[in-house]
């Protein structure tokens, strides 16, 4: 029996399709490190999880994301931490702030943010484009819908890594301390901003947050730090790490660069493929409530399960030839998750990443990234490049 699979290791980090290939031909459930986790490798299975609150719940959020050693984390008891009916209530209530009337308030200024961010690209020609494109455009984005002060975005970047950068594993003293000291900070930034918008309501998300109602209730002030937390992680890293995995496939197949310089209105389907292929957003976590057999492997009660979301977009029952990049397959798999939790920023993301995408196609003929080993995220679920240095060819 090979050795059990370790998500933390720079092999695994670098790629791990062959690693969920080996772990899915041996079944649909596994256990993986660190810790022994419970892994779910196939879609059928990862979908019957995501489907079935009631089995696997929520609450896995808390001890991934706010094991002892970090001490309080905001978004491991946020909305991603609850389970219906106390979660439907929550979205229902925050959803009233962030449909369809606030994204398309902010497309003129996504698509005008992108092209000036993909200018300036194109002026310097060598950058390291996670800095220079793939951070400020989901920063500058979320920064406006929430009204916050746009130089603050590499403060929210540090914040959004420190929440979404704990695991079982303690790292050492000196990181643990850092990460403590970010999330200190970020708490105490958002009851800052709470607090003025209370005083002084304006045109943003928070002031919306703070006015929205379901039956006479509104968000206390913890609930709303935690979401505003909650949607700072998200609204980063989803749209960093597509980004760079989007440039990086584009630099080693330019000839799927060309079909988008000649018809961009494939991008759409580039960006719906990408997310299927090589999703940032590599695992989903839970706990089970009760023991269950899932593919006729016992998982114990309250054991913390992650749907392997990389990997069951790859499986083979579910997508033909997965491995195979098919930019006219239509279909995102689980990679914005499913059901209750379906990712409420997904729309939001999207349109960062065409945008994004589309400045980008339209100026440049190649990317040629610079010699040497690309360093990873190091993070439970997420996946992507922390930098990628390269020359922007017009």
């Amino acid at each position: 029996m090979e050795p059990r699979l370790n998500l933390f290791q720079p092999d695994h980090r670098r790629d791990p399709y062959p690693d969920y290939a080996r772990i899915r031909r041996e079944g649909p459930v596994c256990q993986v490190d660190p810790g022994g986790m419970w892994a779910i490798t196939r879609y059928d299975a990862a979908l019957y999880m995501l489907k079935n609150t009631d089995i696997f719940s929520g609450a896995g959020f808390k001890p991934a994301w706010e094991p002892p050693w970090l001490g309080y984390n905001p978004i491991a008891n946020s909305i991603l931490a609850l389970d219906p009916p106390k979660h439907t209530r929550l979205r229902n209530l925050v959803s009233r702030a962030f449909g369809p009337q606030v994204i398309a308030r902010m497309e003129t200024y996504v698509r005008s943010l992108a092209e000036r961010l993909a200018e300036d690209v194109r002026e310097r020609g060598e950058v390291e484009f996670v800095d220079a494109f793939a951070m400020p455009l989901p920063g500058l984005t979320i920064s406006s819908m929430l009204g916050l002060e746009p130089e603050m975005r590499h403060h929210f970047q540090r914040w959004a890594n420190a929440t979404t950068a704990a695991s079982p594993m303690p790292p050492a003293p000196e990181v643990i301390a850092e990460l403590r000291k970010s999330i200190d900070e970020l708490c105490g930034y958002l009851r800052e901003v709470i607090a003025a918008r209370r005083r002084a309501p304006v045109d943003d998300l928070v002031s919306d947050l703070l006015r929205a109602e379901l039956d006479g209730q509104q968000l206390s002030e913890t609930q709303l730090l935690e979401f505003l937390a909650t949607l700072l992680a998200g609204g980063f890293e989803t749209t960093i790490n597509f980004l760079g995995l989007a440039v990086l496939r584009l630099a080693e197949h330019p000839e799927e660069l060309a079909q988008l310089r000649a018809e961009p209105a494939l991008i759409p389907k580039f960006v719906d493929e990408m997310m299927r292929y090589d999703t940032p957003g590599q695992s989903i976590i839970r706990m089970t409530t009760r023991e269950v057999d899932v593919g006729g492997t016992k998982i114990p009660e309250g054991a913390v399960v992650l749907a392997l979301v990389g990997s069951a977009n790859r499986d083979e029952s579910r997508f033909p030839d997965p491995d195979r990049f098919d930019i006219h397959r239509g279909d995102v798999g689980l990679a914005f998750g499913h059901g209750a939790h379906y990712c409420i920023g997904a729309s939001l993301a999207r349109m960062e990443m065409r945008f994004g995408l589309a400045a980008l196609v339209s100026r440049f003929r190649a990317f040629d990234i610079k010699p040497g080993p690309i360093p990873w995220k190091v993070a439970l679920t997420l996946r992507g490049p922390t930098a990628l240095h390269l020359r922007a060819v017009t």
